[in-house]
């Protein structure tokens, strides 16, 4: 058997790397988290991160095949194909479960890595073996250098996103993540070698390899996309004194209702999701509240907890406590206000908290804030 002549497209290389970077910063994003959320959308945003960084990974692998350049017409068969990238979502899924829903240590986070690991390459060789009117020949020295290199460097990958789950080590672990998965795929090509074979029939799909990856790249960046903007804010609302904001309206107060069981504001709680549980923390340990798309985050001296309430359920809820508005996305205890800082027709309150610093004041709440903060 003669060994084919094997080259590669750099255009369709270069695609395929940037496809594993963003599947990595859509599954790494999309997680993010996750701890503070009820079990319930736990599990959906997993499966959507499943979706995004498995499938990034297997459309990785298949762009940078069909950039493989070989002096022989090839094909690939579709449902091995097909169930080559179910494979890749099933393992990344099967490793996000250990991540999320098992306590997190050194051992899980190498776990993890060595079931993308070894998934990973499961995925490369099925692929492989799609392959039509050639055939692909392993050396066992280039498979036991693709398993060797593929688990350290996805148990490497996994270390650097998770060690911290900061936006910066999401950064740091797209950038790993995408450039470990593309240089697996290169490292078991390296010890592989290709030969044709004979068939009786060369009927092979009706659009070119160029054509594919370009559909391939373009569905796999609309679809982490549209995850990414249905599923995570991965940049927080700023921070900083925004002017001339207008505020909502407020309604008129509704009737109270017929039982009371709170026998004081003092011990009037709210609720926030913590490790798939509902807890309770006191109005009076809450600094400030902020919106976070249709949900809310606590802030108290040490912690940022998630409650499922958004910012208007909140003001309604709370609107005979303590809290009085100071921007649309924004309530503050004034008890918590360690300094207020006014601007020329906004202010910004400061709080001696662990994540929270300072709240925005906009211009149409701050006679209010100054009156309540005697100002």
């Amino acid at each position: 058997m003669q060994i084919l002549d094997v080259s590669h497209s750099p255009v369709l290389v270069f695609a395929s790397l940037l496809v594993a970077l963003m599947a990595g910063f859509t599954g790494l994003s999309l997680t993010k988290g996750l701890s503070d959320r009820s079990v319930a959308h736990r599990k959906i945003l997993i499966v959507l991160a499943a979706i995004a960084l498995g499938g990034g990974i297997w459309s990785m692998h298949f762009v940078a095949m069909l950039g493989l350049q070989l002096p022989i017409l090839f094909f690939y068969d579709a449902a091995i194909t097909l169930t080559s990238a179910l494979v890749a979502i099933l393992v990344v899924g099967f490793a996000l479960l250990i991540l999320h829903f098992w306590k997190r240590t050194r051992g899980t986070l190498v776990l993890a890595g060595v079931i993308v690991g070894l998934g990973v390459l499961a995925m490369h060789y099925l692929g492989m073996s799609a392959m039509e009117l050639c055939q692909a020949i392993y050396s066992p020295t280039g498979i036991a250098l693709a398993v060797v290199s593929s688990c350290v460097l996805n148990i490497a990958a996994f270390a650097i996103a998770y060690g911290k789950r900061t936006q910066r080590n999401i950064v740091l672990g797209t950038l790993f993540f995408g450039f470990a998965v593309f240089a697996v795929h290169f490292v078991a090509m390296s010890g592989t070698d290709f030969v044709a074979i004979d068939v009786l029939s060369e009927v092979g799909p009706l659009i070119s390899n160029e054509v594919m990856a370009i559909g391939v790249v373009l569905s796999s960046f609309v679809l982490c996309g549209a995850f990414l903007l249905t599923g995570v804010t991965f940049l927080t609302p700023d921070e900083t004194p925004v002017s001339d904001t207008i505020a909502p309206k407020h309604s008129a107060p509704e009737a109270e209702p017929p039982k009371q069981t709170q026998p004081a504001l003092s011990t009037q709680q709210i609720p926030y999701e913590h490790e798939g549980r509902t807890l309770f923390q006191d109005t009076s340990s809450v600094a400030a509240i902020r919106a976070e798309g249709h949900y809310t985050y606590l802030y108290t001296a040490d912690d940022k907890l998630f409650c499922v309430w958004s910012i208007s359920e909140a003001a309604k809820r709370l609107e005979t406590g303590p809290f009085i508005r100071t921007h649309r996305s924004y309530l503050i205890n004034p008890a918590h206000v360690s300094g207020f800082e006014r601007f020329k027709d906004n202010g910004v309150c400061h709080f001696e908290t662990a994540n929270l610093a300072k709240v925005p004041v906009s211009r149409s709440r701050l006679k209010a804030v100054r009156a309540a903060l005697g100002v």
